[in-house]
């Protein structure tokens, strides 16, 4: 399968919300990234229902929404009546996680969970065959534009190794620190799913950044 390519709407800029979003629209993106953070789980807080109401009337791509809260359960019905395609709520903050998990399945939506820097891939060895995402966080969650965490790779590897040994069909994603000079090296890891906040809504030309994050080969990686 093609890796995948998922914009991350938190390094847009808001008061330009409808032309960023018509710009991922019109590139080569598979999916908007949507991070939701309350200011418990991570030390920030991003945006909520109101915004991302406006962002589903203009989106014509699928929503990715990745949940950095705590108790997400008592909100997944509402992010799924917006529209969300995919669903991610943190290991860290879900005690029953099976039950989150058949939550957001139920619903017809794609369900994931995300591990921070600090947390194993073999936290998930027991619901792996449960998931249809895996988010590895190769930075600290919470704010955009931090540097790739390099072990972040050892992770990848590990993971992609369990998901083949249980013969799983969970995607790997990462999110965090992605440029053009290191997705090379995170795809030959074993990503499917690229999340690139900066590097795409920074850059001088965001759609042609995506094409170029999109058009990465196999043949052509480097180590």
């Amino acid at each position: 399968m093609k890796h995948l390519v998922a914009p991350s709407l938190l390094a847009s800029d808001f008061g330009r919300l409808n032309e960023e979003i018509t710009l991922i629209n019109e590139s080569t993106a598979d999916w908007l990234h949507l991070d939701i953070m309350d200011g418990k789980f991570v030390p920030n807080i991003s945006f909520g229902f109101p915004v991302l109401k406006a962002v589903q009337k203009i989106v014509e791509k699928p929503m990715d929404v990745h949940l950095m809260i705590v108790e997400p359960e008592r909100y997944i019905d509402r992010f799924l009546d917006m529209g969300a395609s995919m669903i991610t709520v943190h290991y860290e903050v879900c005690p029953h996680l099976h039950s989150t998990i058949s939550q957001i399945k139920s619903s017809g939506a794609g369900a994931g969970v995300a591990l921070n820097p600090h947390t194993p891939v073999e936290s998930l060895r027991d619901i792996l065959a449960e998931l249809d995402l895996v988010c590895i966080m190769s930075v600290n969650p919470g704010f955009g534009g931090q540097k790739f965490i390099p072990h972040t790779l050892e992770k990848i590897r590990a993971l992609k190794q369990m998901i083949v040994q249980q013969n799983a069909s969970c995607l790997i994603e990462v999110d965090g620190g992605i440029t053009l000079e290191n997705a090379g090296s995170i795809l030959r890891a074993g990503v499917d799913v690229l999340v690139a906040g900066s590097t795409v809504f920074k850059s001088a030309n965001p759609k042609d950044t995506v094409s170029k994050l999109k058009s990465l080969s196999m043949d052509t990686l480097k180590v």
